[in-house]
């Protein structure tokens, strides 16, 4: 199967309402070292298309306060990289089927060593890496590492990039194409920028991959606002500030939100 093969065909299907699919961001080890797996199941039985797996990092720089303290949470509740893979393993071992992809920073790659993280993630039933610090112009190594394991290696852009940029990212793009709604870090949004708007338009010239609309996402009215106009929507924020309220349910508190997010009150 091609690198990314899963999670672009978990993302095409049309959904009830022409809704996006949708792809939570589940900080691994938060908000206790071992609700991972529970989060990532909750969201698979909430109806989520794909979920991104955050491996904290101790330097975030596309991450707003939110992540950031989840970050820092999970780093104090003793996550690692290599435990976070290891979870990703185990949700597949407790039945998980839905696509996962792994959201790293490059520092924690290559520390493992690039070749090993990527063998290892694949082993672990991951379908992808979104790594934001990593320039496509300096990514040569790691689309060799993750397309040799099988795994897509995810673009994002923003309002901000060019398109000569967008074209380079989405020709070598596999999966989806993570489309940035504002020009920032992480953090939930009242709206959506009409500049998000335009962006979606201009990476549909460039590849016909999924797009997945994220930063900022926050509640079923932006889900509506998206319809017809991406395959996917990113909700991270938001989520975890959920899971904040409650976390001695965490699982429980992701899965009431999530339904949120796709049903109507």
């Amino acid at each position: 199967m091609p690198p990314g093969e899963r999670l672009r065909a978990a993302l095409e299907v049309t959904r009830e309402g022409g809704l996006p699919a949708l792809i939570p961001y589940v900080t691994a080890g938060f908000p206790h070292l071992g609700d991972t797996v529970g989060v990532l199941r909750a969201a698979e039985e909430a109806g989520c298309a794909a979920a991104e797996i955050g491996i904290p990092f101790s330097d975030p720089l596309a991450d707003g306060p939110t992540i950031q303290r989840a970050g820092w949470q999970a780093l104090h509740n003793g996550m690692t990289a290599t435990l976070a893979v290891e979870q990703a393993a185990a949700a597949r071992a407790a039945g998980l089927t839905l696509p996962l992809v792994l959201m790293t920073y490059i520092n924690p790659v290559l520390s493992r060593g690039l070749d090993r993280f990527c063998a290892e993630a694949a082993a672990a039933g991951v379908d992808g890496l979104i790594v934001p610090d990593l320039p496509d112009d300096e990514a040569d190594d790691a689309h060799a590492a993750t397309a040799a394991h099988g795994l897509a290696l995810i673009p994002l852009v923003a309002p901000t990039t060019p398109d000569e940029r967008i074209d380079r990212a989405c020709r070598r793009a596999s999966g989806f194409v993570y489309c940035v709604s504002v020009t920032g870090t992480t953090g939930a949004r009242q709206s959506i920028d009409a500049e998000a708007f335009e962006l979606l338009e201009r990476v549909r010239t460039h590849s016909p991959l999924p797009r997945a609309m994220g930063f900022g996402l926050a509640r079923h009215e932006h889900m509506l606002a998206l319809r017809g106009r991406c395959e996917a929507a990113v909700v991270g924020s938001a989520l975890i500030d959920a899971i904040s309220g409650q976390p001695e349910d965490g699982a429980g508190a992701a899965a009431a939100f999530l339904r949120g997010m796709l049903h109507a009150a």
